[in-house]
């Protein structure tokens, strides 16, 4: 027998309540259920069979007058997605064993006037010092590092002294100065290095105590610049200097009676050496330093990190040598 296409699984008997169906209409959505489980649920109304299939419903149409009503509700504006900027590479910090750069001091039309000041103060000064010239020992060696040279008399007075404005470092077997980093594992080798500053000999050791000059400073940043300010009221610039590289700067200011400051500062963070610039006026020198990366620097200096194990004792590098340094430096430190 025919099956009913209203959805009744019996045969054909036409009673008022015979069919047993579903009158609506079959809708597939969310696959919650199987098609065999579907189709053997029990109708949900009773009629007559039906052999006709049913008439599919008729979508309503919407109008033009509907369509224009919903565009209106649209924004009219354009969606920009905004995207967050791509995090900038953090720039390495450059090995400090990379070369200093010496810069050049900006000196107003002010302060010119010391150098000619100074002139007159050094030839006073070594008039003064020379009738006791006697008091200098014929044979005493120069204390500047890295000079050998010895005085012989009046005539040594004038020579120019060849030395190493640094220290010497002793580090991992590695010897050299710290003003000019040519390494050697050689002791006899680091002696014989040439010096890389110019200068009058020095016979007499000084008093580094009594020639010490306290300098107030301080410095203020922007997001790209650090300004540092050293206060070094009448300072002379033909003695003064300052070397720089990425992540050091040493300041050094020399005054009248060979009385002197120096700071050697570890920067926070890295530097664009090429845009750093030096002003020296009556009063005060300012540092203009650029930064690498435009960010606040917590601090000025790099904060020093507390190792858990003992750094190794300089001294054991000198294992092979130790008898040549001792006899060295304590040459250095005669007068």
């Amino acid at each position: 027998a025919p099956r009913c296409p209203a959805g009744s699984l019996r045969s054909w008997t036409n009673s008022n309540d015979a069919c047993t169906c579903h009158p609506g209409v079959p809708i597939f959505h969310d696959r919650t259920t199987d098609l065999s489980d579907f189709l053997s649920i029990v109708g949900c109304a009773k009629g007559r069979h039906n052999s006709e299939k049913p008439p599919e419903p008729v979508k309503p149409e919407v109008k033009t007058t509907e369509k224009k009503e919903l565009l209106e509700l649209k924004p009219k504006f354009q969606e920009h997605i905004i995207q967050a900027p791509k995090p900038i590479e953090a720039i390495k910090r450059p090995s400090p064993d990379e070369p200093m750069t010496n810069l050049e001091l900006k000196i107003p039309a002010s302060p010119k006037q010391a150098p000619d000041k100074l002139k007159l103060s050094s030839g006073n000064e070594e008039d003064k010092k020379r009738p006791g010239t006697d008091e200098i020992k014929i044979g005493i060696s120069c204390k500047n590092g890295g000079c050998s040279k010895i005085y012989r008399g009046l005539e040594s007075l004038e020579e120019v002294c060849v030395y190493h404005s640094g220290v010497p470092i002793f580090h991992e077997g590695m010897k050299y100065w710290s003003c000019c980093r040519r390494k050697t594992s050689d002791f006899n080798t680091f002696l014989a290095q040439e010096g890389c500053t110019t200068g009058k000999h020095m016979w007499a050791k000084k008093d580094a105590g009594e020639n010490v000059v306290p300098c107030r400073h301080d410095w203020h940043q922007t997001e790209g610049e650090v300004t540092i300010s050293v206060y070094a009221k009448n300072s002379l610039p033909e003695l003064s200097r300052v070397e720089v590289h990425s992540t050091l700067l040493n300041v050094h200011i020399g005054f009248e009676g060979e009385k002197e400051f120096h700071q050697n500062v570890k920067l926070r963070d890295v530097t664009d050496v090429k845009r750093i610039y030096v002003t020296m006026t009556a009063t005060k020198i300012e540092i203009t330093i650029r930064k690498a990366e435009p960010m606040q620097w917590a601090s000025l200096e790099l904060p020093v990190v507390k190792k858990q194990q003992k750094q190794k004792d300089n001294t054991t590098d000198w294992a092979g040598h130790g008898r040549k340094a001792i006899t060295y430096f304590r040459n250095l430190n005669t007068v």
